[in-house]
């Protein structure tokens, strides 16, 4: 391949990795529920399982969770646990977050629930000995890749965050040394937003870039 034609394939590329960074959105309402192929969701998985981690510990899990019976058990925890974060809330806060769906767990195809082990890797990790959190830190990377595979691929994603750690680990048997960080609702959608539904809904609005740059040393934003 000659340079110029290195240069456009690149450049291609590069378009096409910040359009899927601008494209991709924490999907609730608009999954179809239809079956992702299974040679589509392996490379979804091979994404995550590529990403970065601290001496190579690969700290990461995922189970995949299709069984309804299970979704519908998560659900209902989900929804107790959306309940008491409402509760919590001031009046004016609480109509705001009336209106936001945060799950779409029995609408979505499936559920991969991403664990993150602090043994991998062994006792002495290469890079760890001074952040123990550079493994989760991985692990979060792994979460990183498998969304923005997900959208290249044209599914939809969406972070369940609504839930208690020991109650997933009981419900998918998950040994008590490995946390499980994340359930992800992924599956085909009928379209994906283009605002982000918490700017929709008026939750929060998009810091600036220039808000969060710092040069040298932090400084603190009028």
């Amino acid at each position: 391949m000659s340079p110029s034609a290195t240069a456009t394939s690149a450049a291609s590329s590069t378009a096409t990795l910040y359009d899927v960074i601008e494209r991709r959105r924490d999907v609730r309402a608009e999954f179809t529920g239809e079956p992702v192929p299974e040679e589509t969701l392996l490379r979804v998985l091979g994404a995550a399982h590529r990403a970065p981690s601290v001496g190579m510990s690969q700290p990461w899990d995922f189970v995949v969770v299709r069984d309804p019976v299970v979704r519908r058990a998560f659900r209902d925890h989900v929804a107790d646990e959306r309940d008491t974060f409402a509760a919590s809330l001031p009046p004016e806060r609480r109509s705001t977050f009336d209106k936001i769906k945060v799950e779409g767990i029995c609408e979505s195809s499936m559920g991969i629930v991403v664990t993150h082990s602090q043994d991998r890797g062994g006792q002495h990790v290469l890079g760890r000995h001074a952040i123990a959190d550079a493994g989760l830190f991985s692990s979060v990377l792994a979460i990183q890749n498998l969304w923005l595979a997900a959208t290249a691929e044209g599914l939809g994603l969406g972070w369940v965050s609504f839930y208690r750690e020991p109650f997933l680990r009981d419900l998918l048997g998950i040994p008590a040394a490995v946390r499980p960080i994340a359930w992800l609702c992924v599956g085909t959608v009928s379209h994906l937003e283009t605002v982000p539904d918490l700017e929709r809904h008026g939750w929060r609005s998009r810091r600036s870039l220039a808000d969060a740059i710092h040069d040298n040393a932090w400084r603190d934003h009028a």
